[in-house]
């Protein structure tokens, strides 16, 4: 994947000096404490799903939350720097729980993996993790794409030496066996036995989930150690949903959590899935089964297919490499003709229905976009699916935003750390332009984003 140099390289001593002196500032950056941060004056959506909090401050000393109140209550310290966030909606850092940061929004996926696999690590996935940080999302959680170059970037902004969103990744599909020229980031499996091994490989390597797709092509024998290894290795299961049996075997083996709003043009889930749903969701005892519907793409499509102006808009690319950003915008030039939309138009009809029959089995819905497949773009993607919910789906909006902080957190086992605003977690902080509450669109104004402490917007 990392060609070697095609000739060797020579020292230079002055070089050298170079080099150590930006090493040595970098190093500096990257263990420089975040300073101490008061916002004033914004309305608090903490992410508990209580009643918001009205002139609220809150402090942030290091890389955490120390104290939350209102102002005239709560005394802003010296040595504070005060952020002024009047107007706004202040809330927790928004979690994407459904993008490939492999991917850019090009519109031809094998001439994408042909091109671009040497170039992840270095110009694409930081750049991705940027762009969503920017846009208010200060986790994602990474479904489906090589290992190596995914952790060695997680690794890089875990470690501060990058600014982008905390990435929980899955690193490659499991299946029954990769697509031709996919081998990279989808493992095929021959067997339970291969199965448990490719598992405790991904542990091994460091990733937060294990992704299943295309079950209904496995045996079930392999489906079981798939899930029954993550679940030994503490790891959840994320799981496919486009058609009827990966439901059914999903739901047999324990998956955890579906994805999509599947099915293809059917005008709805069959009612032995939607019958099995319920009573998964029943079992008051279990964690909450979850299901990421990424249906806003599916949704307005044909908005952004007959809008030009969207994908030539050169904001979408900002961060990429030159070269990387035009190819992208020419393959995208008729939305229209790329396989991958294909059948899009046809189904739009059918997910009004299929959205409620999932929100009524009692699944958790969590927001994940798919960002990165053709046309559309890390970041942005996120308010679109919280804005479609709620516009188009009747969703509530204080549930909504729920769904994008404290359910991904609980989900991913890090609410302890992430996901609402309360003393002692960590400062992951975001602000929109209104309210949020009374005016979803909000979201696609991000003002102020503050992670780890450190205020990157």
């Amino acid at each position: 994947m990392y060609p070697p140099p095609s000739a060797p390289i020579r020292p230079n001593p002055l070089r050298s000096v170079v080099i150590l002196i930006l090493a040595t500032m970098l190093a500096a950056s990257a263990t420089a404490q975040p300073s101490r941060l008061a916002l004033v004056g914004g309305t608090l959506i903490d992410g508990n799903g209580g009643p918001p909090i009205a002139n609220s401050v809150i402090l942030v000393d290091g890389d955490r939350i120390t104290a939350i109140g209102r102002a005239g209550q709560l005394a802003v310290p010296t040595g504070y720097v005060t952020v002024n966030a009047t107007g706004l909606t202040v809330m927790p850092g928004l979690f994407d729980m459904h993008v490939h940061l492999m991917l850019a929004g090009h519109g031809n996926y094998a001439h994408w993996d042909r091109t671009y696999l040497p170039r992840l690590a270095t110009d694409i996935i930081p750049v991705a993790a940027k762009q969503s940080l920017l846009h208010g999302v200060t986790s994602v959680r990474d479904l489906g794409g090589p290992l190596e170059p995914l952790i060695e970037v997680k690794r890089r902004i875990d470690r501060g030496e990058l600014v982008g969103a905390t990435i929980y990744t899955s690193g490659p599909f499991i299946q029954h066996a990769p697509y031709p020229g996919t081998e990279a980031f989808r493992w095929g499996v021959t067997g339970a036995d291969d199965a448990r091994a490719k598992v405790n490989r991904l542990a091994d390597g460091g990733v937060s989930v294990i992704k299943l797709i295309d079950q209904d092509e496995m045996t079930m024998e392999e489906v079981h150690a798939v899930v029954d290894e993550a679940h030994k290795r503490g790891l959840s299961v994320v799981a496919h949903a486009h058609r009827p049996e990966e439901i059914r075997r999903g739901l047999a083996a324990g998956v955890d959590d579906f994805e999509h709003t599947g099915m293809a043009t059917a005008p709805e889930y069959p009612p032995d899935v939607i019958a099995a749903l319920r009573a998964r969701t029943a079992l008051g005892n279990r964690p909450p089964l979850y299901w990421t519907p990424t249906i806003d793409p599916l949704t307005h499509f044909t908005t952004r297919r007959d809008n030009q102006d969207y994908v030539n808009d050169p904001h979408w690319y900002e961060g990429l490499p030159a070269d990387i950003a035009a190819d992208i915008r020419r393959s995208l030039q008729r939305l229209d003709t790329l396989s991958y939309y294909r059948f899009v138009p046809n189904r739009q009809s059918t997910l009004r229905p299929k959205f409620n029959q999932l929100r009524e089995s009692g699944v958790r819905l969590l927001i994940g976009t798919d960002a990165g497949v053709p046309g559309y773009f890390h970041g942005y993607a996120t308010a679109e699916e919280m804005i479609t919910w709620v516009r188009t789906y009747g969703m509530d909006a204080m549930e909504t935003i729920r769904s994008a902080t404290f359910w991904p957190a609980l989900s991913l086992g890090v609410l302890d750390r992430v996901g609402t605003i309360e003393f002692g977690k960590t400062a992951d902080i975001i602000a929109v332009r209104g309210d949020a509450l009374a005016d979803i669109t909000a979201m696609r104004r991000v003002e102020i984003v503050v992670k780890a402490g450190l205020r990157v917007k």
